[in-house]
């Protein structure tokens, strides 16, 4: 008879079994043979002395108490959605600023809200790392999969072949990638650009769960340093980009006996740059070592990643051991049990904070929305002050885009807005930009303006100087954000006056 799906490690560190204890010798054959003289309810009676207490991660997670923080989350979202569609939206599409950020060369960090789905979606947790350093135990853990039919499988070799994401659903279901993909509700459809053999490796799971009410996980494959990147059959490389680009928090995860560094997971700490408050190193399996030899890891570990993580402040690392069993005997139960707990209040800080951090986005992709449109319409009205009867528009367009600093283009909205440089999009990319759309499918933002509507650089700014932020202290009654509503802190400009009004 199996051991409810507990593999030898259970019995070469636990004693409280009804036969002699473990010795190093003896074959896992031999352990099991022994446990088949017992009944199943004296074996699960001995799981239940092994198996360790979960009643905190529900305390620490606050699961118990989220009713009202849910409703108020919810209508909170319903709000967001209300102002991105009404004020953020109209201009996206009159400049077409999403395929400025398909051309643009460089990212601005974290992948900004363009769709319901991703706007109404929770906080994502990434699981990163090695091959078989316990991954998906410690999802099985948080989530108190263990035993039941959709726990994710583990062992000792490979095992993760899937990009999984684990999230809520009214009923215990599995999905399959393109339906995922083809689900407009979900934000994941983007995922079809990587192609069918990537479909076909993403899996989704979904359970009626308090902790995936509020959070999703996504399990990835281990990192296998003598692996090919072509023999994945598709790019990994890039999935792992658009995943650590929609992460709140990523855990990348590593175990005493895997620390060395390969080119593969070089690369992904190179797609990790800048991410860097995102990101929390977990040491994982710690019971398995004694403490002296749990301060060589440690060192050793952090000695891999330092040239690897180029920061002043290095990420925190989390010391523990995250599977559903006990801590092994004569290890340092008392330190596991704190880092646990504080891993988990740093999880439901992320939970917590989901709300606040989305107006923030949303705020932030408002406000480069709105550079683009000005920017947008500095080259119109170049354009248009340049072109006399006899000039060739081509030509003269051309040499706009090639040279826009001789046109003052980008300096002269830094100087009528107060912008910073920093936000500014790369010049190269215009060009790209407007090799696609010809210069005059665009109006002027003064012409973006009606009777009923008003106009759309009206309503962006309201937004981000007032809706956003009264969003914000709605939610956080007690703090109001200094400074959001300040035209010098948001950077607005001249408004364009609307003809359709007298004024």
């Amino acid at each position: 008879m199996p051991l409810l799906g507990c593999d030898c490690k259970c019995f070469s560190t636990y004693e409280p079994f009804p036969f002699p204890p473990y010795q190093p010798h003896l074959s896992c054959q031999l352990i099991q043979s022994n446990v088949q003289r017992f009944t199943k309810e004296e074996v699960e009676d001995v799981l239940s002395h092994i198996l360790r207490d979960r009643s905190h991660i529900d305390e620490t997670l606050r699961l118990a108490s989220e009713e009202n923080a849910a409703e108020n989350y919810h209508a909170a979202i319903q709000k967001l959605r209300k102002i991105y569609h009404s004020a953020i939206k109209p201009m996206e599409q009159a400049y077409k600023y999403n395929e400025l950020r398909a051309h643009e060369i460089s990212g601005t960090g974290r992948a900004l809200v363009g769709k319901d789905g991703e706007i109404t979606s929770k906080p994502m947790v990434l699981f990163l790392g090695p091959w078989s350093v316990g991954k998906s135990s410690m999802i099985n853990y948080l989530l108190g999969l263990k035993d039941s039919p959709y726990q994710l499988y583990t062992g000792a070799e490979p095992t993760t072949s899937e990009f999984t994401v684990i999230m809520h659903g009214e009923k215990t279901r599995s999905i399959e990638g393109i339906v995922m993909a083809a689900d407009s509700s979900r934000s994941f459809s983007p995922l079809e650009k990587f192609g069918q053999s990537f479909l076909e490796k993403l899996i989704g799971i979904e359970m009626p769960h308090k902790l995936l009410e509020r959070v999703t996980f996504v399990d990835t494959p281990g990192i296998i340093e003598n692996r090919k990147q072509q023999e994945r059959g598709y790019p990994f490389n890039d999935v792992c980009q658009w995943f650590i680009d929609r992460a709140d928090l990523i855990f990348v995860t590593f175990d005493p006996t895997k620390l060395d560094v390969g080119l593969e997971l070089e690369m992904l700490f190179r797609q990790l740059k800048g991410r860097e408050s995102q990101i929390r190193i977990i040491l994982n399996k710690a019971d398995n070592l004694a403490t002296q030899d749990l301060m060589r890891v440690y060192g050793a570990l952090f000695w891999s990643l330092a040239p690897l993580i180029n920061v002043t402040e290095p990420p925190r690392v989390y010391v523990s051991s995250f599977w559903p069993f006990d801590y092994a005997p004569d290890t340092s139960r008392e330190l596991f049990k704190r880092e646990e707990i504080s891993l988990l209040e740093d999880l439901n800080q992320v939970i917590e904070n989901r709300m606040e951090n989305k107006i923030a986005f949303i705020r932030q992709h408002a406000i480069r929305v709105r550079i683009h449109a000005l920017l947008v319409d500095r080259y119109v009205q170049t354009f248009k002050d340049k072109m006399s009867y006899f000039s060739d528009p081509d030509l003269v367009f051309k040499e706009i885009v090639d040279d826009p600093d001789k046109f003052f283009i980008f300096k002269s909205i830094l100087a009528k807005t107060n912008v910073s440089k920093f936000d500014l999009p790369n010049r190269e990319a215009y060009q790209d930009f407007f090799g696609v759309n010809p210069i005059g499918s665009f109006k002027s933002l003064s012409a973006q303006c009606s009777y009923s509507g008003g106009c759309l650089l009206d309503k962006i700014e309201k937004a981000i100087t007032s809706e956003l932020p009264g969003l914000l202290s709605s939610i956080n009654p007690g703090k109001a954000p200094p400074g959001l509503s300040s035209c010098e802190a948001t950077g607005c400009g001249d408004k364009p006056k609307n003809r359709y009004r007298k004024n």
